[in-house]
């Protein structure tokens, strides 16, 4: 029994210092996203309020941090910019709905479909995704910054970048940052090292005098409570066409990414989350935001790392992560800008090596070439694009590749039984990707008057094979042969149109499965 409280007392601790951490390194990030975005920093920080809170408290992954994301942002600022960002805020309300429905109709369970190779692509993109968006505070205006392939001001060639001593300060500071959090679990684990190595830091900073920048000069975060109100938009069919398209890609970018990111916790913790609970949180927690002038969000995977490998598992890191959030908006904004921008740097450079997965490297002259082609693919799509598209063209690239591979297994053995018929007998798949290899292997011309095809070795997937059976019992009719088709699912039977009455039922063997089509 006191074993049990001890372990309770513990992770609450645990949580408690993780989420501390997660709040300080979420603070520069909603900032940055609400510049992404064209708007205020405070509807990013709100966002980052609400978001994690709520899916914190409601979500379906314990342990994952969600907040505003840059792979929303690079859709919003396009509605901003033509429409203002009240037609924002409604747009994700409309988002939400849309995930709660997803999560209701139980369509989370389709992340299954991922294969591991787009998984790969997916955290080693987003990890350069986020070594790349540091390389703009290295900039003098410390405002140009990668982002799903979009740079806040220019690109990285105009970035008029830190010289001298400046550059070497803030290099400086960023190794001590990593050095600590690499170095200061070997010592001690009573604090989370990430946490550590942000306060040694930035008392440095203070207590020497070093001229670097701060949080303070990216953005003033000081703000109050955020407040209830119904965004101010005709609500007409108009806004609806407007809002649209912009709410289902956001949709579908939060809840792709909110998913692949719940997995990924899932192997570092080798526990279980449910996706469907997570896309209804994920929807709950938008239409909020929404509502109190927050720009919407999704998981963060980035966030989850640091709140991970700080020891935060359950639910309380994410509720205060949120809670220090606000803290730190109402409270303690003067406090907060002045950490410097180095230290948080430092941090998120520690998440890009553990996210990133080195054992991909290793592995790409072990796995398929199909399977390497697509880790590579999502990576850099995911780069110059957004997730949602990276991780769709992944899916799209491995179901071909499979296909292709797969049409290469089906295969005809002939033979003459003692009755002087020629018997086919298919082994193999029979589906689109098949059907011309498959119809390559028959020529009616050389075969015996009786002629029987025995299919209990082969599987008719789709429709398309179909065809191809109703295609060559046509050519068999054409060339005066007879034609028994063996070992059709019943179903198949009934589809077959040329050679549905050429087909011998053979009962007992038959197979029960059926065929997907909408024939």
């Amino acid at each position: 029994m006191i074993e049990l409280t001890a372990n309770k007392a513990a992770s609450l601790k645990s949580d408690l210092l993780s989420g501390l951490t997660v709040a300080l390194a979420l603070v520069p990030e909603a900032v940055a996203f609400a510049f992404v975005a064209g708007v205020e920093p405070l509807v990013g920080l709100y966002a980052a309020f609400m978001v994690g809170l709520i899916t914190a408290a409601i979500g379906g992954r314990p342990g994952m941090i969600s907040g505003a994301t840059g792979a929303l942002a690079v859709v919003m600022v396009s509605l901003v910019a033509d429409h203002g960002v009240q037609y924002l805020f409604v747009a994700v309300v409309l988002m939400g709905i849309i995930q709660v429905l997803a999560g209701a109709l139980k369509l989370g369970k389709f992340i299954r479909m991922v294969p591991h190779p787009v998984m790969l692509g997916f955290v080693n993109g987003l990890a350069i995704v986020i070594f790349l968006a540091q390389l703009g505070q290295f900039g003098v205006a410390g405002e140009a910054g990668w982002l799903n392939g979009t740079f806040l001001e220019g690109s990285v060639l105009d970035v008029a970048w830190i010289e001298g001593a400046g550059l070497y300060m803030l290099v400086g500071l960023v190794v001590l940052t990593m050095a600590i959090i690499h170095f200061l679990p070997k010592l001690t684990t009573a604090v989370p090292s990430s946490l550590a190595a942000i306060v040694v830091v930035s008392l440095l900073v203070f207590a020497l005098g070093l001229d670097t920048r701060t949080v303070g000069d990216v953005a003033d975060i000081a703000g109050g409570l955020p407040t209830f109100s119904i965004p101010v938009v005709p609500f007409n069919l108009e806004t609806l066409w407007i809002i649209l398209p912009y709410s289902l890609v956001l949709a579908a970018i939060g809840l792709i990414e909110s998913l692949l990111t719940l997995r990924m916790v899932d192997e570092i913790t080798e526990t279980h989350g449910s996706s469907n609970r997570e896309c209804i949180g994920q929807g709950v927690a938008n239409i909020a935001t929404g509502f109190f002038g927050g720009m919407g969000g999704c998981a963060m995977i980035g966030q989850s790392m640091i709140n991970v490998n700080s020891g935060g598992r359950g639910r309380f890191s994410g509720i205060s992560a949120a809670l220090f959030l606000l803290v730190f908006i109402l409270f303690a904004s003067s406090l907060i800008e002045q950490i410097p921008i180095a230290a948080l740097i430092g941090v998120m450079f520690i998440v890009v090596i553990g996210t990133f997965e080195w054992s991909s490297l290793r592995i790409m002259n072990k796995i398929p070439k199909g399977d390497a082609f697509v880790l590579v693919l999502v990576s850099v799509v995911t780069v110059l694009t957004d997730l949602a598209v990276a991780v769709i063209t992944g899916v799209i690239v491995s179901a071909l590749v499979f296909a292709w591979e797969h049409a290469k297994h089906i295969r005809v053995e002939k033979k003459e039984d003692h009755k002087g018929s020629t018997v086919y007998k298919v082994h193999g798949p029979l589906f689109f990707g098949s059907t011309t290899t498959f119809l390559e292997q028959f020529k009616p011309q050389q075969a015996n008057k009786d002629v029987i095809i025995d299919f209990a070795d082969s599987r008719v997937c789709d429709h398309s094979g179909l065809e191809a059976i109703d295609t060559l019992a046509e050519r068999y009719l054409n060339s005066g042969k007879t034609l028994h088709l063996l070992h059709l699912s019943p179903d198949c039977r009934q589809l077959l149109r040329r050679a549905g009455n050429l087909v011998e039922v053979n009962v007992i063997e038959d197979p029960k499965y059926f065929v997907a089509t909408n024939a």
